[in-house]
């Protein structure tokens, strides 16, 4: 299936998963909720080329989950990327993601360089799916599908 048809999937995970399923894209995410902002910071930091960085953060402009930013350095214009509200919803996938990783130990918890922690109390940070009636946290066992007519 190509990616255009993936795209117009009429599915809820099928569309986000066209946009987000390329590795590069959730390496990018990850780098913007770290703070990095500029191209040059973007490539060392994650060691990409210029032509992937470049298509990656159109991709993610044309999408609306970035924009672009002006600012000045030595007396010229440039640009950063900064998160629209669109980008910053995006939260919860990483923290999911992360997660998951995390409990499945795919990656060793000396190995990360970085832990987050709650501002205000220190604690550490998961993702979890909860009930928008009652607030109950929830797992795939505790949910049904129901079909729309």
């Amino acid at each position: 299936m190509s990616y255009a048809s993936f795209a117009s999937l009429p599915c809820t995970l099928g569309r986000p998963a066209a946009l987000l399923g390329e590795r590069w894209t959730l390496l990018l995410l990850r780098q913007i909720f770290l703070g990095t902002r500029r191209f040059e910071d973007f490539q060392s930091a994650m060691e990409i080329s210029r032509s992937v960085l470049t298509d990656r953060l159109s991709m993610l402009l044309d999408e609306g989950v970035l924009k672009r930013v002006p600012y000045q350095a030595d007396g010229r214009t440039r640009h950063e990327y900064r998160l629209t509200e669109k980008g910053r919803d995006l939260y919860p996938v990483l923290m999911a993601l992360r997660t998951w990783g995390e409990k499945w130990m795919l990656a060793e918890q000396e190995d990360e360089p970085f832990s987050l922690e709650h501002r205000d109390c220190g604690g550490g940070v998961r993702a979890k799916v909860e009930c928008t009636g009652c607030g109950a946290e929830l797992t795939a066992r505790d949910v049904h599908v129901t079909a729309r007519s």
